[in-house]
């Protein structure tokens, strides 16, 4: 059994049961390379207050780059009883290096180190989720482009409402994850601090240079308090926090495809290579991919609220709690990595039925609002509008037809301002041109968000939608 860091103070080994309970090393493994180059950082930091020679600090340098090619080349042996990354580095530096490797804990605590490593982890899965989301959105542009003209019911309750563009409603889940990216971004900020030098809790009592270590390690500035920085995870919960939120907008998406790619709407149809079948029914095309993305949200929600139940009752400044805080952080973003990419590789393969999708728009009176419009700008007040298009919509009802087909003399029996000119404005598409608002869904309006979309990430324009 290996040596504890803490061996001076104890009596007895740490019993076997404790030592598999303790251990982190199964999961913390993945910060090695954070953790080797936080040492590096504070080898430097160490040899300029003179507590290293510039002989010592260049074998451990050394030293912890070959511990770091052990273990990318798979050479590295783990050990339970070596609880975590931090003692695996410093146990193996030991024996590569020898005695100067003492040295190296010289100034800090395991409290500081592993909140650095935290956060240089966390700075690295922040800029590659950030990415995943842009590409998603490069995506989602691409086939905005790709099917403009297409238009398609827009829903409310689910019950069909008024007609819209397949573009606009593509460019719904831009905008969504535009604002998933500016979040993280703004956590980034917030991850971007330094805690090297806090040590257990009260600082060093070394003359580190703290900005010289914030300059190494690429961060924007210090922790200005020492008990926060070793007991703080805001950073993790906030990561969360964006996460469970960009997790959403995926489900709501998935919840989308899952529904358009049923037989009873038929708007979509999945790739091959992103559906599974059944091991009974033949003819089954089940949408697995976008029910495993909509199921795993409620994984991440889980370790959300997981991280603030374990911080709600820590006193300051570190405590063993916050070991926990890794598996759901990890899992988390892995679990949103691993959405971001199946979408981003999923979505081009779509086949987009557009003739079903115009053929729902000749059902369930997606053009009645349109008539109230016509009667307003006959000079009906609004209310009144309302109410007659109502009736009309009653009478088709009771007919057995859409509101469209109704002859002139019975909707002129509902008004005397109906004219013949009411039927070209009941038609979809001039339903849709009418809406040219910004963020509206007419062709100049969704044209001008596509163009604003392609600059944002960075996409030449083009395109005839």
């Amino acid at each position: 059994m290996a040596e504890k860091l803490w061996k001076g103070r104890f009596g007895e080994k740490t019993a076997p049961v404790v030592e598999r309970f303790t251990s982190s090393i199964a999961f913390d493994r993945r910060l090695y390379r954070y953790d080797i180059e936080g040492s590096i950082a504070h080898c430097r930091l160490l040899a300029r207050a003179g507590i290293l020679t510039a002989d010592e600090e260049d074998a451990l340098v050394e030293g912890l780059h070959q511990v770091r090619r052990e273990i990318e080349n798979g050479d590295f042996v783990f050990d339970d009883t070596l609880e975590d990354i931090h003692t695996h580095v410093e146990s193996r530096l030991t024996e590569l290096v020898g005695k100067p490797s003492q040295k190296l804990h010289t100034g800090r605590s395991r409290n500081d180190q592993v909140a650095l490593d935290l956060r240089m982890y966390l700075r690295d899965v922040v800029d590659e989720t950030a990415a995943g989301l842009e590409e998603l959105q490069r995506v989602l542009v691409r086939l905005s482009r790709e099917h403009f003209e297409v238009l398609l019911p827009g829903y409310t309750h689910l019950q069909r409402a008024q007609p819209v563009r397949l573009a606009h409603h593509f460019l719904a889940y831009v905008e969504m994850f535009a604002r998933d990216v500016a979040r993280l971004r703004s956590c980034r900020q917030r991850v971007n601090v330094l805690p090297l030098g806090a040590a257990a809790l009260a600082g060093t009592a070394y003359p580190l240079d703290r900005a010289l270590a914030a300059e190494l390690l690429g961060f924007a500035g210090v922790s200005a308090n020492s008990l926060d920085a070793v007991s703080d995870r805001d950073f993790v919960i906030e990561f969360l926090a964006a996460a469970a939120i960009a997790m959403m907008h995926l489900s709501r998406f998935s919840e989308e495809l899952v529904l358009w790619s049923s037989s009873e709407f038929q708007f979509i149809e999945l790739p091959d290579a992103f559906a599974t079948g059944s091991s009974i029914m033949p003819q089954k095309k089940n949408p697995d991919v976008p029910e495993l993305v909509r199921g795993k949200t409620g994984r991440v929600y889980g370790h959300l609220l997981a991280q603030l139940t374990l911080m709600k009752g820590l006193p300051l400044a570190y405590n063993r709690d916050l070991q926990e805080d890794k598996p759901a952080l990890f899992d988390a973003a892995d679990t949103l990595l691993a959405s971001i990419e199946v979408f981003c590789r999923m979505l081009p393969g779509l086949r987009i039925r557009r003739e079903r999708m115009e053929q729902a728009l000749g059902e369930g009176f997606l053009n009645a609002t349109e008539m109230a419009d016509y009667l307003v700008r006959k000079g009906l007040p609004f209310r009144e509008a309302h109410h007659v298009t109502g009736q009309a919509v009653r009478r088709a009802i009771e007919k057995g037809c859409e509101l469209h087909e109704l002859p002139l003399a019975e909707l002129r029996g509902l008004s005397p301002l109906i004219e013949e000119d009411l039927f070209p404005c009941l038609e979809p598409r001039a339903a849709v041109e009418r809406r040219a608002v910004v963020g509206g869904t007419a062709a100049s309006a969704v044209r001008a968000a596509l163009e604003a979309a392609e600059r944002r990430l960075g996409m030449a324009g083009g395109g005839d939608g």
